[in-house]
């Protein structure tokens, strides 16, 4: 049996002094969470950074990040080959990539004896088109998205970049299907295999799944409703001739 590929992915938020490149805006922090075969392995790489300059107030408002917290942390220079080394041959997984790439390669540009940039190194999935494909005309912030894939973001007050991350990891793995509840660092479920090409079976201690049925009310009001749609579609609503 061929050895399983392992797929190696790297969540990344960044927070920075404000929204452009342009006006030399730069990064302040960035977060990164690791994930291998579609399990959070608990790897991070978290990071603040010394812009060099000040904060705009509207960027301050959103992650809370002053200049004074950062006088005394590195300057990207200082952490970059940590930080590449992290990414290194991963597909990058971001909530709207063409700013973080954007603002990434700026910095890396800023170093003389630099030459990489993020696409020579990383392949990215941009979570937010992806987002758009799959639910296209609704809101598709990350925290719309945490609401409709039902991922705790309620310590999110303030955007940072580790825990948003944190929060994308989840988001990602759910909006593609993926468990998000268990990782490789604490995994306690049990794996068996059978004769025929072994497959694995995880298996879990939910118990069983509790059956909700509406009340009389609730059926009325159900009622009506298909009644109304029938009405103003001209008694097409399907969902009323498939009883018939």
């Amino acid at each position: 049996m061929d050895q399983q590929q392992i797929k190696r992915q790297v969540v990344l938020d960044t927070e920075t002094t404000g929204l452009s490149t342009a006006d030399d805006h730069r990064i302040i922090e960035i977060g990164c969470v690791e994930i291998i075969n579609r399990r959070l392995t608990g790897e991070t790489f978290h990071q603040y950074i010394n812009p060099e300059r000040d904060i705009d107030a509207g960027a301050m408002e959103v992650h809370g990040i002053t200049n004074e917290a950062l006088q005394d942390k590195p300057k990207f220079a200082e952490i970059v080959d940590d930080f590449m080394r992290f990414i290194d041959g991963a597909e990058l997984i971001i909530h709207n990539a063409a700013f973080d790439v954007g603002f990434l390669d700026y910095e890396l540009a800023k170093i003389e004896a630099e030459s990489r940039r993020i696409n020579a190194v990383c392949t990215v999935l941009d979570t937010l088109k992806l987002a758009r494909d799959k639910h296209p005309g609704q809101k598709n912030n990350l925290d719309a998205l945490c609401k409709r894939y039902e991922v705790d973001n309620s310590n999110r007050e303030l955007h940072g970049a580790l825990l948003d991350s944190e929060i994308l990891a989840d988001v990602y793995l759910a909006m593609t299907g993926g468990q998000v509840s268990l990782s490789l660092a604490a995994e306690k479920s049990v794996a068996t295999s059978t004769q025929e090409g072994d497959v694995v079976i995880a298996k879990n201690n939910r118990g069983p799944l509790r059956v909700i049925k509406a009340n009389k009310a609730e059926l009325a009001a159900h009622e009506a409703n298909l009644q109304n749609l029938n009405k103003i579609s001209d008694g097409q609503c399907v969902w009323l001739k498939e009883g018939e």
